[in-house]
């Protein structure tokens, strides 16, 4: 009888009628939520989310239609101003994505797919706990040594997602006495994750070789120094100078994390990353990376390393310890990601020559495409109006790529960023650069 009470009280009535909170402080905040809202939308930086109605992977079908996330982009920069968000548009039955992370196209693979299903069947849908409480099965323990195996580190240790991995360990690791020195165009959450720790906090200039040693002299009065850098960065498709960063790291008595998200299963001869890519394999002491891009694409993280760090990071790591196991189909895909690519690099190596492709193709074209080898092909219009009308307009041409503006980049550094994959044939690439070349030349990026 008190249950059914407390369901009226919250919601007022009926099952499928909730009531939105009363009292001023409520309607005060909702004033104020809408009006951020409304900032965003008028700023032309609103992200709608567009529903794909069948699986990942280089050709999809997308459910309805609608303006969608350009739709709304355009709509705010006065690009559409007629149309509406919920009118239909009339796009291709079947659409070539160019904008997923699914590099080596493991994410509708039918083994990957398989290893899924068996793991569920016989680990269950979910643990419905923290690792250390009951929520470790064999699996999860198998996973991380496979990971450990193919970075070739004493260990590794596994979280929700690479954010938490980011989030759990700068904390975990170091103190006021220490420092930390930065990229300045690092992911999100490097960012977030050197927030939350106490040590001396130092930023260079992106891939700012003179910058970075100034500021390792300047830390040298420190406990332990630790230069954090991506491998790949996602916004402009470039590589970090490892072997520069770790040469500076050697004189200056310094330790090097790397996070490999845009990196982990396809950069490198057997695909295990920057650091393999560019031979500094036992100069970097911490990698961070992620399950949910190149390794199957579902989702969860981790940390690699030495095995007294990965002890630690169990001890004292928040995110590792107060969130619940990864589940077991996901444990499941990602494992048999790694089993695919330890038995042969070919996906990875296959990556190499279809990126090659689109960008030559594109250069030739007459675009400039940021970055160099790397999948991440950002096609750098400048124009925040353009990169929102031609993503639209090449969606109507049935190839799905994302534009981005400020503030996601910098001002006047609007671009279209291509994402190129293992599974994407030649034709599909073909069919791309043509598409583009047609839009380019309609909207005046193109003579």
């Amino acid at each position: 009888m008190w249950r059914g009470a407390a369901v009226r009280v919250l919601w007022g009535g009926g099952a499928g009628s909730p009531r939105a909170a009363s009292g001023e402080a409520a309607a005060q905040l909702r004033r104020r939520l809408e009006s951020e809202l409304e900032d965003i939308r008028g700023a032309g930086t609103w992200k709608s989310e567009r529903v794909i109605a069948s699986r990942q992977g280089p050709h999809l079908r997308l459910a309805g239609g609608g303006a969608g996330a350009y739709g709304a982009a355009g709509r705010a920069l006065g690009l559409f101003p007629r149309c509406d968000a919920r009118a239909s548009l009339s796009l291709p039955a079947g659409i070539l994505n160019f904008c997923a992370n699914n590099y080596l196209g493991l994410s509708s693979h039918p083994e990957v797919i398989r290893a899924a299903v068996e793991a569920l069947e016989k680990f269950g849908a979910g643990l419905s706990s923290v690792r250390f409480i009951c929520g470790t099965q064999s699996i999860h323990k198998d996973l991380e040594e496979k990971i450990a195996r193919f970075h070739q580190r004493e260990d590794a240790i596994l979280y929700a997602s690479c954010f938490d991995a980011n989030a759990g360990i700068f904390e975990a690791l170091l103190t006021p006495e220490d420092a930390v020195l930065s990229d300045e165009l690092n992911h999100a959450s490097i960012i977030d994750g050197i927030r939350l720790c106490k040590a001396n906090k130092y930023r260079y200039k992106h891939m700012d070789m003179q910058d970075l040693e100034a500021k390792l002299q300047d830390a040298q009065k420190h406990r332990l120094r630790l230069v954090a850098t991506d491998g790949a960065f996602s916004m402009d498709g470039d590589i970090a100078p490892l072997r520069e960063i770790c040469q500076l790291a050697q004189k200056y008595d310094a330790l090097v994390f790397i996070d490999e998200c845009h990196a982990t299963g396809f950069l490198g001869p057997n695909g295990r990353g920057t650091d393999e890519l560019l031979g500094v394999m036992d100069k970097v002491t911490i990698i961070n990376s992620t399950l949910g891009k190149a390794l199957g694409g579902a989702a969860g993280g981790y940390t690699t390393g030495p095995k007294p760090l990965i002890d630690l990071l169990r001890q004292r790591s928040r995110p590792y310890l107060f969130s619940n196991s990864l589940p077991p189909a996901v444990v499941g895909c990602a494992s048999k990601a790694l089993d695919l690519l330890l038995e042969s690099n070919a996906i990875a190596q296959s990556m190499a020559a279809k990126t090659q492709r689109f960008r030559s193709k594109m250069t030739a074209a007459g675009f400039t495409i940021s970055g160099k080898d790397h999948p991440i092909c950002p096609v750098m219009l400048g124009d925040a109006r353009l990169a929102a009308v031609m993503a639209e307009d090449m969606l109507n041409r049935g190839i799905y790529v994302i534009g981005f503006s400020y503030p996601v980049v910098p001002k006047g550094k609007a671009r279209i960023r291509v994402q190129i994959s293992a599974v994407h044939s030649d034709e599909d690439i073909d069919r791309c650069v043509e598409a583009f070349t047609e839009v380019g030349r309609k909207h005046g990026a193109l003579p």
